[in-house]
């Protein structure tokens, strides 16, 4: 007899962990400019944090798979975030806020792939259900961006207290998510390196890493480009909350989508309105109705290009080898591509707004081509 979906507690989950991102990827740039870090210095800090993606959600994978206790390894990893995290009341200088943001996102990153492998352990058989409980997330997202944007102006300080009751919520949350019922498959390293070796997988990781080096310049320099551009801290967060608006919408709708587009089709459409996003921002950036627009194309430039990924995942990774296929995906995105974008964004916000979004476009074009000529398969079923 199957077991039902735990669907609310599966979505508290994501409305915190997103909720998070809420406040992070918007007022974490605006936090470290007010602590007189150069753009150059918030760059480096900002690729640390996505840098530690590349080793720690494999390092966890490898764990959750090999032992079977996927939803240990998630609370441990979330109840470590909150611990690291807390030196940041008292982290002074690069180094030692260098030192806070490398701790806790090595544990806090080794998180969500390992949950996102939980979700669809859980969904077994219905994978398109995937949508309506990531929703939450974005839900989340859009509360905090928006609250979050008028708590934080003129009190930027109290962003430390926001974050750290965010991530112990996480780590609440994870106390309430059961374990999937079901035995582990316990794999061969063979069998990774097998999957590994097929042209489509690896186009499909270059992809993501190219598009990830773009989003890594959004993420680190989109607010300063619009505080620069003399818009308040409670105005950016309405602009972040647009985009997720655009991106619960397009989660609400992918299930139909999915149904009449198949997923190289969604992703290359996805892709050239991308480029054309970071046109948007980098030039159009005092012209309100470009930028509403701009925003609104978050719809396909994260919420289409993640949800076609999570399903790229499950099509091209066994279930046994799937926590290690998300922990690689998002290694070579959010971890590679993310720091190598946020290094870029640094070394360029600074000399011309306009040119680290140019380069933004250029990252993105490069992911259109790849899966253009290179990625031409949907996937087979899940073995």
């Amino acid at each position: 007899m199957p077991t039902a979906i735990p669907y609310a507690r599966l979505s508290n989950f994501y409305f915190w962990y997103y909720g998070l991102q809420g406040i992070f990827h918007p007022f974490w740039p605006i936090f470290l400019s007010s602590r007189h870090f150069t753009a150059g210095e918030i760059g480096q800090l900002l690729a640390i944090q996505m840098a530690t993606r590349i080793l720690s959600p494999n390092l966890w994978g490898w764990v959750a798979d090999h032992t079977g206790r996927r939803t240990t390894t998630v609370r441990v990893g979330a109840a470590l975030g909150v611990a690291f995290f807390s030196g940041i009341f008292v982290a002074d200088g690069f180094w030692a806020t260098a030192l806070v943001m490398a701790g806790y996102s090595f544990f806090w990153n080794a998180v969500m792939p390992q949950f996102e492998a939980l979700t669809l352990d859980h969904l077994h058989r219905q994978p398109q259900r995937y949508s309506i409980i990531r929703v939450w997330g974005s839900v989340g997202f859009i509360v905090t961006v928006m609250g979050g944007g008028y708590w934080l102006d003129g009190a930027v300080e109290d962003f430390r207290f926001l974050g750290l009751g965010f991530l112990t919520m996480i780590w609440l949350a994870s106390l309430w998510v059961p374990a999937a019922p079901r035995q582990p498959a316990r794999p061969r390293g063979g069998d990774l390196w097998r999957v590994l070796s097929q042209g489509r997988v690896a186009a499909f990781l270059l992809v993501s890493c190219l598009l990830q080096v773009a989003h890594g310049i959004y993420y680190g320099f989109y607010s300063l480009q619009l505080e620069a551009a003399g818009y308040a801290p409670a105005t950016i967060g309405l602009f972040w909350a647009l985009s997720v608006v655009a991106e619960v919408v397009l989660f609400m709708a992918m299930r139909g989508l999915l149904t009449r587009w198949n997923l190289r089709q969604i992703l290359l459409v996805s892709l050239g309105m991308t480029v054309l996003r970071w046109l948007l921002i980098g030039h159009f950036s005092g012209w309100l109705a470009v930028l509403l627009l701009a925003q609104c194309l978050h719809a396909l430039s994260f919420g289409a290009c993640h949800a076609v990924s999570v399903e790229y995942l499950r099509r091209f990774f066994p279930r046994g080898l799937l926590g290690q296929g998300q922990a690689l995906y998002s290694a070579a995105s959010f971890g590679a591509g993310g720091a190598l974008g946020a290094l870029l964004g640094g070394l360029l916000w600074r000399e011309a707004g306009a040119l680290a979004f140019d380069v933004a476009a250029l990252a993105t074009l490069a992911a259109l081509l790849v899966a253009f000529f290179y990625l031409k398969e949907d996937g087979a079923a899940e073995p």
